[in-house]
């Protein structure tokens, strides 16, 4: 999207937003009983003031065994929001995989101007999801289970046809898309789940979501200093572990881009330019990390990652013209930077590669879906327990800094 095309799509979206008040979204909610979002701040921390995020509520699976849910084509649609990093992961790998035309997806946006009622569809005409005629995200997860009373969260698969939530749960909607819905993926679609190596991938994405997906969450959302520095210095001393590995490493396990790397991209090419508003002191900026910095501007080329996931979206989203003397740092100096100079590729990293112009493992020709199918694996991330949700769980077999598939992949 170029620049005039998106300020035309920012224009056009704050000019339905503006007109989207308190009390129209308080008579949508009326109208198709959905209630309040809860407030992570007071519902998800614990004794300690630690955030402890609420576990996913639909994590029914995709999958062959009776009772999963089934790949099909034009039957479910991802609810996502721009500033969602999490969200942002199943359209990225949905585009990578080439299923555009298999699943849809659909942006939220905040309902109302205070977001009582959490993700809405605040820049559709009428304020109403144009495929469903949902005026709220939360109204999916009340038709598929009336007793729902937490957080209506992105991303959302939707079936569109029932429209009900069957699945919230971004630990695992990647691999789904991956896995199950290889039928409908070209036969050369990228392989970002290798069965061989699911194991390492899945212990590894496991060790990536407390320390850095949520990382920011924890700084910005607990309610006490010890729990703040805890993250602060959990989240540092990460990213430390992640400069090591990408030394010697073009991408997180080796000469190709899987899931994890989809998952460290959403998290770390906003956090100079959005997650830093939250946090307080920056301990560092991301692109005073050399190897990082290298890595993110190398996928921040790849169109997939580029139009759903971009710093400069992530950057200018949301900014409202300000005549305060005092204006934000986006507002006064991010509007006027060549983000498309600051975020060039430099190649440097093809270096690190046996196959410099091959950035993905692509499928045998004979293989067959029976052959890549299997189980996905559960996440401890969704127990209902708080406890087993501590981000001490978050262990790795092999230290974070070091590849456990160098040479392999």
């Amino acid at each position: 999207m170029s620049n005039s095309e998106w300020k035309e799509t920012q224009e056009n979206a704050e000019e339905l937003l503006n007109t989207y008040t308190d009390q129209e979204a308080e008579e949508h909610a009326k109208e198709v009983g959905v209630d309040p979002r809860p407030n992570e701040t007071i519902s998800e921390i614990d004794d300690r003031g630690a955030f402890i995020r609420q576990p996913n509520a639909f994590i029914q699976p995709f999958g062959d065994k009776e009772g999963d849910l089934k790949a099909e084509a034009n039957r479910y649609s991802i609810y996502w929001a721009v500033g969602c990093n999490w969200s942002n992961r199943p359209v990225i790998v949905r585009d990578l995989l080439g299923l555009q035309n298999v699943i849809k997806d659909q942006l939220t946006t905040h309902s109302g101007e205070t977001n009582k009622y959490g993700h809405g569809f605040g820049d559709q005409p009428g304020h109403k999801d144009a495929a469903t005629g949902a005026y709220f995200l939360s109204e999916f997860y009340k038709r598929a289970n009336p007793d729902f009373a937490g957080r209506a969260t992105t991303p959302t698969f939707v079936d569109i046809i029932e429209k009900k939530a069957v699945n919230n749960d971004y630990h695992r909607l990647t691999n789904y898309l991956e896995v199950q819905f290889r039928p409908f993926q070209p036969k050369d679609a990228p392989d970002l789940y290798p069965k061989k190596f699911r194991k390492e991938i899945d212990e590894f994405n496991d060790w990536l979501f407390p320390h850095v997906n949520n990382g920011h969450y924890r700084m910005a959302f607990c309610q006490s200093p010890e729990a703040y520095d805890e993250a602060y210095e959990d989240f540092y001393e990460s990213l430390d572990k992640l400069e090591k590995r990408l030394e010697t490493n073009r991408f997180l396990f080796g000469d190709y881009i899987t899931d994890s790397d989809v998952r460290a991209y959403v998290t770390l090419v906003r956090w100079d330019v959005s997650y830093y508003h939250n946090i307080g002191p920056v301990k560092k900026p991301i692109k005073d990390y050399k190897n990082i910095w290298g890595y993110l501007r190398e996928l921040n080329a790849i169109p997939a990652f580029h139009n759903n996931s971009n710093a400069k979206t992530l950057a200018l989203d949301g900014i409202r013209k300000s005549k305060k003397l005092f204006r934000g740092y986006n507002e006064r100096i991010l509007t006027k930077v060549d983000f498309d100079a600051l975020w060039a590729d430099d190649g440097e990293r093809r270096k690190l590669s046996k196959t410099p112009d091959e950035v993905f493992l692509r499928h045998p020709e004979n293989e067959t879906y029976e052959d890549y199918a299997g189980e996905i694996s559960k996440s401890i991330w969704n127990s209902p327990n708080w406890e087993d949700r501590n981000p001490k769980n978050g262990v790795l077999s092999v230290d974070a800094s070091i590849n456990p598939l160098k040479g392999l992949l």
